[in-house]
This record gives C-alpha cells, sequence and structure tokens, in this order.
C-alpha cells in the first residue's frame, strides 16, 4: 500500500510537472507570436526617414506609381521611396507585401534602370544606401513593431483627407500619431493598436542614437538614280543600313502627398574625395571599331518572330518613344525598299508595341522628310505591321540631315504622343551615305535629349569615299563612338539577322546615355567672391569648392557647360560656357583663376553675369548659378536677383563667415531652404558639395523637361 501511495505521488508530481511545462511553453510560443506584428507604412516613406537600422514592414497596393521616386538599382540611395524601390527589385509586385530593409553605406554613385514597370534614377554619392529582400526575419534579429521616424523640422498637417495625423509637441521633439492597423500574423488575435511615428527637430537629432551601417549584287538603277549618280553624291548600292540613334528625356512630374513631409533630414558629409564620381551611367561594353558581327552576335542568328499578342499593353520592360527615319531615296531601289519595310514590320512586332511598352513612329526621308506615322497612331503591333506594308517610296536622294531637324523639331511632341518619361530614340537607316552633312543636326538633336543609332548598309567602298560630303558621318552622329550606336551591315539582304540586336540595344535603358540627366543637361555659372576679405588662402579653398561641384558634371559642348566670373567691385569673365568642351580642361581653368582682391558689389556681379554668361546658354539647357560670398553687398542684391530669375536662372548662394543671411535669400531661387547655404568658415565649404549637387539633381528630376 505504502509503494502505491509513493507510485501515486511521483505519476502525480510528473504529471504536474509536464502541465506546467507545457503551459509555459505555450506561453512562450504566444509571447513570441504576440511580437510578430509588422508596421504598414505608406509608398512614399523613404528610407532616410527611418531611424531604424535594418525593420520589416508591410507596403500597401498602388506604390508602382512615378510620384514614388527610386534612385538606384539593386541597392538604393536613403532618398528613394522604400516600397516602390522593393517593387523595383522584384520583391514585391504591385499588390504589395512584406519586405525587409537593410540599412547600409552609402554609395559614390546609384545607377538608374527600368525594371518591373518601376523607373529608377541615376544619383550622385548618396549619405546612406539600402537592400531590399523577402520580409522574412533573420535569424536572431528582433525586429521593431513601430518603426522610429526622424525629419528636420515638423510640418503642419494640411487639410484634406489626414485626419489620422495628430500632432504632439512634447518639450523639444514633435511626436506625430499615425493611426493604423500593423499586420498580424496568422497565428496572432490582437486588436487593432495604434502605431506612433517620432518626428524631431534639428536639436533633438543631433541626441538621437544613428543607426549602424555596412557597407552584292548589283543593283538595278532607275532614271533618277542616274541623275543621283551623276551629281557625285550617292552611288546605287547593292547594300547599305546605318544604326539610327536613339534619345531619351526624363520628365517625371514630382507631386507632393499632402499628408507626407518630404524633406529629407540635414546631412554631414565626409569630405569630397579627390577623384569624381564614376557613375555606371555609361558603360564600355560596345569597344569602338567592332561591327554588329563583333560584338556577341552571331552572323547566323536568324530572326524569330515572336507571336502576336491580343494584349496590347507591350512589353513594359522596353518603354521608350522610338522615331524610325526609313530610307526613301531613288538609290534604294524598289526591292531593297521592300526589304527595309519587311525589316521594320520584323522590329515592331519583336519590340511588342503596346502604351505601357515601347511605341514606333515612321518618318521617310528622300529630298524632304515626311512622317507617315507618329507615336500616337498604332498602340500594338499587329496594327503597326500592317500599316508599314502600305508605306509607298518617296524618291529623291538621301537628305538624312535634313530628315534629323525634322525629327528633332516636329517628331517628339505631346501632340505626337511623347510621353515624357519614356526616352526619346530615333534610329536612322541609310543605304549607302548621305547626300547632306548631319553633323549640326545630329549635335542638336543630342542636346535635345535624344538618342541616335545609324543603321548604315554597304558602306562607301576606298573608290567611292571621294563622293561621301562628310566623312566619318556616322560618329559625328550617333549619341556615343564607342560601336553601340552603330550597326554597319553588309547588304540589305542580311538585315534581318540585326533585329534581335537592335531591339536589345534600344530597349537597354540603361545604356541611352545621351538622355537628359541632372549631370549633363545644365550651363552652370559660378559667380566668385574675390574681395578683400576672403584671402588669398581662403580664395584657394573657394576654387577647389568650384571644381569638386565641376568635376560630377558629365562635360563636353553638348553636355553640361562651365562658366565663372569673379568680381569684386568690378567683374571680369574667367571664361564663358564655350570656353571648354572637356572635364579636365575646365578642371584646369579654375585653377589657373587669380585672386583679384577688393569691395565686394554682389548686386553688379549678378546683373555681369546674366549679361555675359546666361544671355549666351543655350536654350536647351538648364540655367543655374552658383555664387560663394563671405559677407555683405556694397550694394542691393535683390533686383538683380529677381531680375536673373525671371530670365530663367536658377540661383544658388552658398554664404561664407561674415555673408548676410538676408541677401543668401533674396539671391536665392524659392524655396530659399533648398538653394541657399551658410557656412561659419571656408574650411567646411566641402560639406555642401554633395547636397548641392543633390538638390540640383532633385528638382531637374521633379519638373518636366524635354
Amino acid at each position: 500500500a505504502l509503494l502505491n501511495m509513493k507510485a501515486t505521488v511521483i505519476a502525480a508530481f510528473f504529471g504536474v510537472l509536464f502541465i506546467c511545462t507545457y503551459a509555459a511553453k505555450e506561453a512562450t510560443k504566444k509571447a513570441k507570436k504576440a511580437k510578430l506584428y509588422v508596421p504598414q507604412i505608406d509608398c512614399d516613406v523613404k528610407a532616410g526617414k527611418i531611424i531604424n537600422p535594418e525593420f520589416i514592414a508591410k507596403c500597401p497596393p498602388g506604390c508602382q506609381d512615378v510620384k514614388y521616386r527610386v534612385y538606384g538599382t539593386d541597392i538604393y540611395a536613403s532618398f528613394s521611396s522604400v516600397c516602390s524601390a522593393a517593387i523595383h527589385s522584384g520583391v514585391i509586385d504591385n499588390a504589395g507585401g512584406k519586405i525587409l530593409v537593410q540599412k547600409v553605406a552609402g554609395h559614390s554613385g546609384y545607377r538608374g534602370s527600368f525594371s518591373n514597370g518601376v523607373r529608377s534614377l541615376s544619383l550622385p554619392r548618396w549619405r546612406e544606401s539600402f537592400l531590399v529582400s523577402e520580409g522574412k526575419p533573420r535569424k536572431g534579429v528582433t525586429y521593431p513593431s513601430i518603426l522610429e521616424y526622424s525629419s528636420s523640422k515638423s510640418t503642419a498637417v494640411k487639410p484634406g483627407n489626414c485626419s489620422n495625423y495628430v500632432n504632439v509637441s512634447i518639450g523639444d521633439a514633435v511626436h506625430k500619431e499615425y493611426q493604423t492597423s500593423p499586420v498580424l500574423t496568422p497565428a496572432t488575435q490582437l486588436s487593432t493598436t495604434t502605431s506612433i511615428l517620432v518626428t524631431t527637430t534639428k536639436e533633438s537629432l543631433a541626441a538621437m542614437p544613428k543607426p549602424s551601417t555596412t557597407s552584292g549584287t548589283t543593283r538595278t538603277t532607275t532614271a533618277a538614280a542616274a541623275v543621283k549618280a551623276r551629281l557625285g553624291l550617292h552611288r546605287v548600292r547593292d547594300t547599305a543600313f546605318r544604326g539610327t540613334s536613339t534619345s531619351i528625356s526624363n520628365r517625371n512630374i514630382f507631386q507632393l502627398n499632402t499628408c507626407i513631409q518630404h524633406q529629407e533630414p540635414i546631412a554631414t558629409f565626409q569630405r569630397a574625395a579627390g577623384s569624381p564620381v564614376h557613375l555606371t551611367m555609361e558603360t564600355d561594353l560596345w569597344k569602338p571599331g567592332l561591327s554588329l558581327f563583333d560584338t556577341g552576335f552571331s552572323s547566323k542568328e536568324e530572326f524569330n518572330p515572336k507571336p502576336l499578342e491580343s494584349i496590347s499593353q507591350g512589353n513594359s520592360n522596353c518603354k521608350v518613344d522610338l522615331s524610325f527615319l526609313m530610307d526613301g531615296s531613288w538609290s534604294i531601289g524598289k526591292r531593297r525598299f521592300q526589304l527595309q519595310k519587311q525589316f521594320l514590320s520584323n522590329i515592331a512586332q519583336t519590340l511588342g508595341i503596346g502604351s505601357t511598352g515601347p511605341l514606333m513612329g515612321i518618318v521617310q526621308y528622300g529630298d524632304d522628310p515626311s512622317t507617315e506615322f507618329n507615336l500616337k497612331t498604332y498602340a500594338n503591333s499587329k496594327d503597326l505591321r500592317i500599316a508599314i506594308e502600305k508605306i509607298p517610296q518617296k524618291g529623291g536622294l538621301s537628305n538624312v540631315g535634313k530628315a534629323l531637324s525634322f525629327v528633332n523639331k516636329n517628331f517628339f511632341s505631346d501632340a505626337n504622343g511623347n510621353r515624357g518619361g519614356a526616352p526619346n530614340v530615333v534610329v536612322v537607316m541609310v543605304d549607302g551615305w548621305p547626300t547632306d552633312r548631319v553633323e549640326e543636326a545630329s549635335r542638336l538633336a543630342r542636346e535635345s535629349g535624344i538618342n541616335i543609332f545609324f543603321v548604315t548598309v554597304e558602306a562607301a567602298a576606298e573608290s567611292e569615299k571621294q563622293n561621301v560630303i562628310e566623312p566619318n558621318f556616322v560618329d559625328k552622329a550617333v549619341c556615343r563612338t564607342n560601336g553601340f550606336y552603330s550597326i554597319n551591315v553588309p547588304s540589305w539582304f542580311s538585315l534581318h539577322k540585326v533585329v534581335q540586336p537592335l531591339v536589345k540595344r534600344v530597349c537597354d535603358t540603361g545604356q541611352l546615355v545621351c538622355s537628359k540627366t541632372c549631370l549633363n543637361s545644365a550651363d552652370i555659372g559660378f559667380v566668385i567672391d574675390g574681395s578683400s576679405s576672403v584671402g588669398t588662402s581662403n580664395f584657394r579653398t573657394v576654387l577647389q569648392f568650384v571644381a569638386n561641384i565641376s568635376k560630377e558634371f558629365e562635360i563636353s559642348d553638348t553636355d553640361t557647360r562651365i562658366g565663372a566670373v569673379q568680381y569684386t567691385y568690378e567683374q571680369r569673365l574667367e571664361f564663358s560656357f564655350d570656353k571648354y568642351r572637356t572635364k579636365q580642361d575646365v578642371l584646369s581653368a579654375i585653377k589657373r583663376i587669380n585672386y583679384w582682391s577688393g569691395g565686394t558689389s554682389t548686386g553688379a556681379a549678378i546683373s555681369y553675369a546674366s549679361e555675359q554668361l546666361f544671355s549666351k546658354s543655350k536654350p536647351n539647357k538648364r540655367k543655374i548659378m552658383i555664387l560663394i560670398t563671405d559677407g555683405r553687398s556694397y550694394d542691393d542684391v535683390r533686383v538683380p536677383a529677381m531680375e536673373a530669375h525671371q530670365n530663367g536662372v536658377i540661383a544658388y548662394s552658398v554664404g561664407v563667415a561674415w555673408a548676410a543671411q538676408d541677401e543668401l535669400e533674396a539671391i536665392a531661387t524659392d524655396p530659399d531652404r533648398e538653394h541657399s547655404f551658410f557656412v561659419d568658415e571656408f574650411d567646411n565649404l566641402y560639406r555642401f558639395v554633395n547636397q548641392l549637387i543633390q538638390n540640383i539633381c532633385t528638382e531637374f528630376n521633379s519638373q518636366p523637361w524635354n
């Protein structure tokens, strides 16, 4: 009996122990599950706004929108929309979903690209980056259920659909409560709670801990062709084909969400490195001198058309506005003209024409160019191919230069279906060689942001080169002379072999470097204070500041141009926009500027720069003035600055030491806080190099500019 009693007690003890252990495990599971809150963020939330170095968040549907800006590819600048970057990287789609975000160190350049329906932009160096991956927690990492947000200043809530926001002042900080429903895991059944997003003023930012980061056959000739031959301008050829050029414009419209503050925190930058920023905007994949058949495409490659699709949305991975200049001259002959039409038909089918993909129009040239149809005439490949088959031959000479000028002035307009946010691309097809000059017309087209490709069929033989009006006309016309923008085909009967290679190139928007960017489409004039208060040593520091800014831009006669004025009581034009055409020449010219010394008449200097620099700026360039001064002006700056603003000059003011804040704000374009800067001493000027360039790029990308 005693043994039975002991056995019963032991059994009861282990039973109670088992129950307690099981209950403890279940409680632990529930406790762990209760922590699996996933905070929801809005589409316009930028990674730089969130203090947490690593977090999991839930993105809402609808973030695949041009107004949510993304900078970079694979690794993104913290100035980017988190959710839009997640879509661009392929982690989620436009339906939203959970993502894992990891902050990493800033990079010296971010490459723009088009991926998953999102166009990301290129950007010079930025202070912080982030990676996006599938929203699964990493082992050993605790993720916050409430995200901490930071801002340089609080903003009042505007009326409208913003009732979920409440600003609450607590000491020096400003707390913003945002009513949101956190995303719960299936295992949790907890009620909806309120998340609190914290914003701080600049004063409280300093005390806040920063997140850690890591880092032939003979051709039949017609009577007209015989006339052409007698002119000695253009021979009747069996096959000649030139690659056309393409261009891109970036006119994304920046839209503010009235419920969200968009100003980035004020950043502290490291001293700029001596070497320039290298953006991966132009790669050397296409080597000079290589023909089509040396660039990785097989000469035996046959056209393999894709089946036509009933849906006319198009290939979203190739969103370009494309114009083909087809050769309608008599030299091409009827048979080869038919081969050219078949080539364009195959191009249309391979591209996948549609409203969210590529759009294609055709201009035929001879003596004079004419539009066969524009970008908005046909919205699918089937209808476009039928229309191409019906195009009659114009005849005449091969006036390619006149055709390029026509396209630049008339084709890429809103009325003709230009979409603004898509690259503008022109592909010029040439039989032999042009009968007019192309260099000037091509230069103007490139300056308008048009990427020009040439497809030439059978180039001039040695005995015929004396008849070519403009030697090396292809290199003078295309966007870049690295082989990417030109294709030479030995015969019209081989034209079908280049369909796939050409389509691949025009759709590679990352290499369409003639497209306008913030780094290649401005006339930048520096107005430099050379007064006695600056001093020789500090003046050299100012010149280094000017050089550090200049070297971040793509400088040439068709890209960004640099000019400089130095002033005291008087003014001196150090060099004009058209003086130097390479970056090295510009940097050398800056280094050679001699310190003047004298008084400080800033107002007169602004007027002088307007007359001597910006009045001679090209009409398709953004006019940017960067004025550096260390003191109050002896004359009025407001009227000269206002006149400059009215003439389209975007003015940035940089003040040092004794510079007057009211004058800096009067000189700067509105809003002042984005266009005026102040440092207490010259040695700190370098801190604003990155911020100034970033502001220039942000302003460029937020406004339509074609």
